[in-house]
């Protein structure tokens, strides 16, 4: 299996996927969508790097633990959402190799043998492959939060699909927690989601600039008062090199619009 693509993906509201929620059909579509990424994706990839945005380190780190925990970071749900398992493999050589390309186009990094997964990874992965069968090691972001930074270890880590690994940043296309919870983003996340859709589909280079400059896009820092969660984005799409990118999910929850991409 080679040349795989890269996404990127929402991974909900804590464990949403895992619960009740009023109304039932909230998370149902975004659900449905990760349950079909797998079919998507074609053949089982070897193994898998997620960026999510629940982690950030002074320099890019990797999870290198060979079966790493579970990190529940979220508040005030169920009791029973603390009971979640997934018990993927990590796969430490793969992790050695990241810190190395990375080192190599210049950018800072490390390996975090203790670290687990948090809910980025965990939670819509065990919807997207539910056997937990597919090793999968986690990269953080940068604390500067340089788009630039996280375009260029995207790109430094593009040769890897061609050894079947899957590349998939896991965050929120729209991530103002208070507006979302009150209902009240549907216009920033309208503006901000036709902005980005029009970004990630450009041409390769065209797209680079645009994200790149992402807080000059409409609605901007409406959508995204801190952009931990848009960054994963950056990194999915620096490793898809000169591949296009399309919107694979278009969705609308709690009034505010959502959107995967898929790039290659």
């Amino acid at each position: 299996m080679t040349h795989l693509p890269t996404y990127f993906i929402p991974h909900g509201g804590g464990p949403c996927f895992f619960m009740e929620w009023d109304p039932p059909e909230t998370w149902r579509k975004m659900g449905g969508w990760l349950q079909g990424m797998a079919r998507d994706v074609g053949g089982k990839p070897k193994a898998i790097i997620v960026i999510s945005g629940h982690w950030e380190e002074e320099a890019f780190t990797v999870t290198a633990g060979s079966r790493p925990a579970l990190i529940y970071d979220y508040y005030g749900f169920p009791p029973e959402t603390y009971a979640l398992k997934y018990d993927a493999p990590g796969a430490p050589e793969l992790a050695q190799k990241i810190v190395s390309l990375l080192k190599t186009a210049g950018l800072p990094a490390r390996i975090d043998a203790g670290r687990g997964f948090d809910h980025g990874v965990f939670i819509p992965f065990k919807l997207i492959y539910p056997d937990a069968d597919v090793p999968v090691v986690q990269l953080s972001l940068q604390k500067d939060m340089d788009p630039e930074q996280h375009l260029a270890a995207g790109r430094a880590l593009a040769s890897l699909r061609d050894e079947g690994v899957l590349i998939v940043g896991s965050g929120m296309s729209y991530h103002n927690l208070p507006k979302f919870m009150r209902g009240a983003g549907s216009d920033d996340a309208r503006k901000f989601d036709d902005w980005l859709t029009a970004a990630a589909t450009a041409e390769p280079k065209q797209r680079d600039a645009l994200l790149g400059n992402w807080d000059e896009a409409p609605a901007a820092r409406q959508a995204h008062p801190r952009e931990e969660h848009l960054l994963p984005l950056m990194v999915a799409a620096g490793a898809a090199g000169n591949d296009a990118g399309r919107q694979v999910l278009s969705d609308t929850v709690m009034g505010c619009a959502i959107s995967a991409y898929k790039f290659g």
